[in-house]
């Protein structure tokens, strides 16, 4: 990909950094300092180059420690991609925003905020008996689990001054904290002689005991801690406005990003394009071009704005196509490998062993060799035919990374997910979907197991109801006879209000 000087800048909207002011940063190392030399030079760059770079700047001793160094920090991974031997910077990756933050390159998304509040009064004092409000105070955020039942009791008796019952002891600790750890037997173990139970029941307190005072000391220092947090927590009025401002900013980004024209190109071969099939993602179209049709295919793929492929910046330069300020979506495997155990025996990730995992194509893939055949025998139809299956499970693999944010990956006792590189953090991903329907309160429609057919995508559609998990977030789903739909099963999702309207 082309550029012009210092366009990596340009497109972020930041001034040229220097490297030799970067060296000094506290977050500074080899692969941070790339980044930064990168934006200096502001075009793609070679690591003997870079090396050089860093010794003229004082960053190595010298450029053969800094070219070692450089190979050791793994500079090709996101947002630093390599092509051939160059290395260059992605400004449309989502990490780029973090790396620049970190650098100090760009301000907070969110200023510092301030803790607001009613300046504090006198701490309570340990001759002193101990308040409601102190209390209150203290246990706003639950009882301590390191006070004993005994000490709760004390502290509840103290601040009321006279007898009470157990059962109104315990409703004064429930009503403000969901864990105590009195009990209505807790007195029977109390041997100190603090409490005493009268004949009528009610418990009684001596607060000329010992205990009593260091209760009331326990209460001071915890009503010392709570002033302390305090002071240091933001006000919530501001966290919740900061909140709603950079989710109303993530949703109109993700709006602008939907509205992308895309294209996926599978191209055969790969190193020497005599075949293409291009995919229109939002029309869900599939057109091949062989031999001399190329060109037009070339020609076709100015007409986006976000291309998908495998090798997708080996395959545009092999085409001679320049993406100019597109985006480029990478459809290969986001890890080369995966280490199966201890001994070093490693699995190779493949795309096609990740569609196979994650939309249950067993043959995602023609032979390339009989795909040799057809092309060097003229049986176009079959060839076209067999682009056009090939495309289709790239863009089945290419939907399932879009509505999970990540692909599966299956062999063997393995089964887990990898981030799909070429899904931004801003777009609404199935964790939105679940979200947005459990605030409207309606059921989805999903198409569960292996990759939706493609003339009919829904045609295998069910009815599913989010439901929250132990930790009250709207990440569950379930079918209509409430069994468990697993998350990584589903291949479509879409609200069925949205599906009604649709039809």
């Amino acid at each position: 990909m082309t550029s012009t000087r210092n366009a990596y800048c340009a497109a972020l909207g930041i001034s040229v950094p220097r490297l030799e002011y970067a060296k000094s940063s506290p977050d500074a190392n080899y692969y941070s300092l790339l980044i930064i030399a990168l934006l200096e030079r502001g075009e793609p760059m070679g690591l003997d180059e870079i090396a050089a770079r860093f010794a003229a700047a004082g960053v190595a001793p010298t450029a053969r420690e800094a070219l070692a160094s450089l190979k050791r920090c793994k500079p090709a991974r996101a947002p630093i991609y390599r092509d051939g031997n160059q290395y260059a910077l992605d400004p449309h990756d989502d990490e780029v925003s973090f790396w620049l933050f970190r650098l100090g390159l760009r301000p907070a998304r969110v200023p510092p905020l301030q803790a607001i509040g009613p300046a504090p009064g006198p701490l309570p004092s340990p001759g002193d008996p101990i308040t409601v409000a102190s209390l209150n105070e203290a246990w706003r955020d639950g009882v301590p689990n390191t006070w004993s039942a005994q000490r709760v009791a004390v502290a509840v008796l103290d601040a009321h001054d006279g007898a009470m019952a157990g059962a109104d002891v315990m409703a004064f600790v429930s009503a403000r904290s969901g864990w105590s750890p009195l009990r209505a037997e807790s007195v029977q173990f109390w041997r100190s002689g603090a409490i005493t139970v009268r004949e009528d029941g009610l418990w009684l307190l001596d607060r000329s005991h010992d205990v009593v005072r260091s209760t009331r000391e326990a209460v001071r220092a915890r009503v010392s801690d709570m002033r302390r947090w305090a002071a240091m927590r933001p006000d919530p009025a501001a966290m919740e406005a900061h909140r709603r401002r950079i989710e109303r900013e993530r949703e109109a980004h993700a709006r602008q990003l939907a509205a992308m024209r895309r294209v996926l190109v599978h191209a055969f071969p790969a190193s020497r394009p005599l075949a293409l099939a291009l995919v229109d993602v939002a029309e869900r179209k599939v057109n091949t071009f062989i031999r001399e049709e190329v060109a037009r295919a070339v020609e076709r793929l100015t007409d986006y704005e976000i291309i998908g492929a495998v090798g997708v910046r080996t395959l545009l330069r092999t085409l001679k196509v320049d993406a100019g300020e597109r985006r480029l979506a990478e459809l290969g495997p986001p890890q080369k490998t995966r280490q199966l155990n201890r001994q070093g025996r490693t699995l190779t990730i493949t795309t096609e062993l990740l569609v196979q995992g994650s939309c249950g194509i067993s043959r995602p893939f023609g032979d390339e060799r009989t795909m040799h055949e057809y092309l060097r025998g003229g049986a176009d139809t079959r060839l076209r035919r067999r682009l056009e299956a090939d495309a289709k499970s790239l863009f089945a693999l290419y939907q399932y990374g879009r509505l999970h944010g990540c692909v599966r990956l299956r062999w063997g006792f393995i089964d887990e997910m990898l981030p799909a590189p070429w899904v931004h953090r801003d777009e609404n991903t199935l964790y939105h979907l679940l979200k947005d329907a459990h605030e409207r309160d309606v059921p989805l429609e999903v198409v569960v197991g292996s990759a939706p057919g493609w003339a009919d995508p829904w045609a295998r559609a069910q009815g599913a109801y989010v439901a929250t998990d132990a930790w009250h977030s709207p990440s569950l789903l379930a079918d209509e006879q409430g069994y468990e739909i697993p998350r990584t099963d589903v291949q479509l999702a879409r609200l069925l209000e949205n599906a009604q309207e649709s039809e």
